[in-house]
């Protein structure tokens, strides 16, 4: 091998370490963190573009939430239960209880108004989601395309996950005013607090479910009860997981509800120019890592998609875990390697064409007789032929070579039966989208 030619200093600082193979492979992504800044830093411009059209489905939502929040301000400051106002001499009628009341009428209307609007940024979220995947798979997109096919695809998917968050979300809500009703009138105050916990953990772990729901409905192709199974067994089989990604990704959503007004005038900057795209991008980066490790190996899916591999050996159909080396899809590779391996030349005995053995030859001008004897030539060659085939058969270098493909192609179909068993315990995944 050519010794590498040796620049200059100054040839080096003009063309950068940039041009080098070796930094180009380096920069190449080859885990989900490295893929994660990679898309950040390189499709940021579309990311952009994604959270706006993601963000335009996602007004009706805001407009309820500060239509709330106005109509509460404006209750606390006008009600009876503020400032002394409307209670005056001589009489001081009984307020207690009035403001909870009061906010459980509210929030029946408005938390009901919070689930039309889900369902439609479910439309964004459907869009969004879909573009964001084929970045993770590196896959070329066209925003504006991809979108409207991403609804497409997933819309009913992504509406249903958002719907029963929603409706949890009105439940527990409904629940939690009503608590506090019953706490102001002094009605079993220690269960009514203990309701209120409850409700607010089966918001979280619904809330949870949903984003499995829908990163499960974009990738695979499921019934609505399957969905929502698999979303269960995915959110408790990775739980620890599943919380702390769930926290990085929503980081911006809890600014917004932090209190503090120079760390929400940055979330609704962040939320305005890529904040949305962050959510989907974190979310569906790991969760394309929990596919890769608990599901397309045991579906015989190509894992790793988007990553660089840096062992060029390494077989990445099925994927590189010690459960895809017998998954469908390498089986299959091996099996067509395999029987294209077979040479029909050394796995039967062939006769030689030194016997003297000839095919008779038709004279310029022949007759039915001339015809009668080729036939007959070429019959004693192929009966001469068959003869030999039989006479060794059993000779050791046949025996030996026929004997090697058999026992791996009975190795492969019994992995095969095995894993089919396997399946069968496990959550139903469908067709890959």
């Amino acid at each position: 091998m050519a010794d590498r030619e040796r620049k200059g200093l100054v040839a080096r600082w003009l063309e950068g370490k940039e041009r080098s193979e070796d930094y180009a492979r380096s920069t190449l992504p080859s885990n989900r963190w490295q893929l994660f800044w990679d898309i950040m830093k390189g499709r940021f411009g579309r990311l952009m573009l994604v959270n706006l059209l993601t963000l335009v489905t996602f007004i009706p939502l805001i407009l309820v939430y500060v239509w709330r929040l106005m109509v509460t301000s404006a209750q606390n400051l006008i009600g009876p239960y503020g400032s002394g106002l409307g209670v005056g001499y001589p009489v001081i009628p009984n307020v207690v209880g009035i403001a909870e009341w009061t906010a459980f009428q509210s929030d029946l209307l408005f938390f009901a108004l919070f689930i039309v609007g889900g369902l439609i940024a479910a439309v964004g979220i459907s869009g969004g989601m879909y573009i964001i995947r084929n970045l993770i798979w590196t896959e070329g997109i066209f925003v504006a395309n991809d979108f409207v096919r991403g609804i497409r695809r997933n819309f009913w998917n992504v509406l249903e996950a958002v719907f029963l968050f929603t409706l949890t979300l009105f439940v527990a809500q409904t629940m939690s005013n009503l608590a506090d009703w019953c706490i102001s009138m002094e009605i079993a105050p220690g269960w009514m607090l203990a309701s209120k916990i409850v409700g607010y953990v089966l918001v979280a772990l619904m809330g949870l479910i949903s984003l499995w729901m829908i990163s499960l409905g974009i990738n695979y192709k499921q019934g609505p009860w399957a969905l929502f199974r698999n979303a269960v067994v995915m959110t408790i089989g990775t739980l620890p997981q599943t919380i702390f990604f769930a926290v990085v990704a929503l980081i911006p959503v809890a600014l917004l509800f932090t209190g503090v007004n120079f760390l929400v005038v940055l979330a609704v900057i962040v939320m305005l120019l890529f904040g949305l795209s962050y959510v989907m991008l974190v979310w569906m980066d790991y969760s394309q890592w929990a596919f890769d490790k608990f599901i397309n190996p045991n579906l015989g899916v190509k894992t790793g998609r988007g990553l660089y591999s840096r062992t060029p050996k390494e077989d990445k159909i099925g994927g590189t875990a010690p459960q895809a080396e017998s998954s469908e899809a390498v089986r299959e590779y091996r099996r067509m390697i395999l029987a294209q391996g077979k040479s029909q030349l050394v796995s039967r005995p062939i006769k030689p064409l030194d016997d003297g053995l000839e095919v008779y030859q038709l004279p310029d001008s022949f007759s039915r007789d001339d015809l009668r004897r080729l036939k007959e030539s070429k019959e004693a060659i192929d009966e001469d032929a068959k003869a030999y085939e039989e006479e060794h058969k059993n000779d050791e270098q046949y025996v030996e070579y026929n004997k090697q493909f058999e026992e791996l192609e009975r190795a492969l179909e019994d992995d095969g039966k095995k894993k089919k068993n396997k399946l069968k315990k496990a959550p139903k995944m469908l067709n890959k989208r």
